[in-house]
């Protein structure tokens, strides 16, 4: 039975066998000692998104006693698409190509923080009421690695801005892809802070699907 760990677009956590091509956590433990969760989805505000592999670390199982909850992604789109940021210790230089741009975004004088990004971030992702926070903008200003939803589908399904395509994403990959129209009024799930990030010039790591 799949654990309740794998992090969707809009920042669910569901059950699937499909691990994904990244880990991450948000910010310590939130799961219950029989390895389930109960109604917390986050323990901090410091969501970040990680390697698979750092170091030769290995875990005896998952959602141990006293450790943080881990969670896994389909790629880093998908993480960024939560509302997780690139992890400064296993990925320090995508996390300062990260920092820098986010700076540049806001006219900083130097590379944000984990903090100060991280206390943006949150007032980004997450409502009062634990929601995910949304947003409406016009498909042709989103940039390669943006999730959207499309109005029109009663599935709600996350798509992933990729050039003149939209990727349906599922658990297993990325769907082939439709062609993206340019005038279309879209429901936004990635932050508005990494969008910024991601119109800098931030090019996020993709599941080999969306080259398929």
């Amino acid at each position: 039975m799949p654990l309740q760990n794998r992090v969707t677009p809009d920042g669910a956590i569901i059950a699937t066998p499909h691990r994904g091509l990244m880990m991450g956590n948000r910010g310590g433990a939130f799961h219950l000692p029989d390895r389930t969760l109960g109604k917390r989805r986050w323990a901090t505000r410091q969501w970040i998104a990680c390697r698979l592999e750092f170091k030769g670390r290995q875990r005896v199982a998952m959602m141990q006693p006293s450790r943080y909850t881990e969670l896994f992604f389909l790629d880093e789109a998908t993480a960024l698409s939560a509302g997780h940021r690139p992890c400064f210790e296993c990925r320090r230089p995508d996390a300062q190509r990260f920092a820098e741009l986010w700076a540049r975004t806001r006219a900083w004088p130097a590379p944000g923080r984990a903090p100060e990004m991280d206390v943006l971030l949150h007032a980004e992702r997450v409502g009062a009421r634990g929601q995910k926070i949304t947003y409406r903008a016009q498909l042709s200003t989103l940039p390669d690695g943006t999730f959207i939803r499309l109005p029109e589908d009663a599935e709600e399904r996350a798509y992933l801005v990729d050039g003149d395509r939209l990727l349906p994403w599922t658990t297993a990959g990325y769907k082939p892809g439709l062609a993206r129209p340019r005038r279309r009024d879209v429901e936004v799930l990635t932050p508005r802070s990494i969008v910024a990030v991601l119109s800098s010039g931030y090019r996020p790591m993709l599941h080999p699907s969306a080259v398929a």
